[in-house]
């Protein structure tokens, strides 16, 4: 286990566990490094315990991704035409009702979101992973996404727009937070 420590303008020390597993500690300006070393050695169990659970977490993100193999073109290529089969109906019936145009739609192989919406150009690029989630919430996303086209912050209109199109949206974002995390 790697210690990195950082001072900062802050006003107490406070520690996090990187992916990686290494204790990154973020101590006050000043503070003698026997102080922080002492904290470190004061709060081993609790290190060990948030290590065991940031591997187990990935561990669980690892075997989720790892349902859909993408090590080819052609594993890449014909998980891209079954998505296209679910997404593109999707994004005809809502960008009809909430009357957008997506210039075009993209596919990549992202594990840190669903989907992403460049609001300057209109294009919308989804992830390929989203096969592995129920289409209910593949529709969440697609909504999202289009949303995007009519306001793109996530502020108080942008939730509107979701509660009038997808009023579901609330729980199918917590059912696929709870399937990334």
């Amino acid at each position: 286990m790697q210690v990195k420590l950082t001072y900062r303008f802050t006003s107490r020390l406070s520690m996090r566990i990187a992916k990686n597993g290494d204790v990154h500690v973020s101590a006050p300006i000043g503070l003698p490094k026997k102080t922080v070393e002492k904290f470190v050695a004061e709060h081993l169990d609790w290190i060990e315990g948030a290590r065991q659970r940031t591997l187990a977490r990935q561990q669980k993100r690892a075997a989720f991704y790892g349902q859909l193999p993408l090590k080819t073109r052609k594993d890449r290529a014909e998980a891209v035409a079954r998505l296209k089969t679910i997404i593109e109906p999707m994004v005809e019936r809502y960008a009809r009702q909430m009357g957008v145009t997506p210039s075009a739609i993209t596919y990549k192989a992202m594990i840190s979101r669903w989907g992403m919406c460049n609001i300057k150009t209109h294009v919308i690029c989804f992830s390929i992973y989203t096969l592995l989630l129920p289409e209910w919430c593949i529709e969440h996303v697609v909504v999202h996404e289009l949303c995007h086209l009519l306001e793109p912050t996530h502020n108080a209109r942008f939730h509107a727009l979701m509660d009038q199109y997808f009023p579901q949206w609330r729980a199918a974002r917590k059912q696929t937070r709870l399937i990334q995390s």
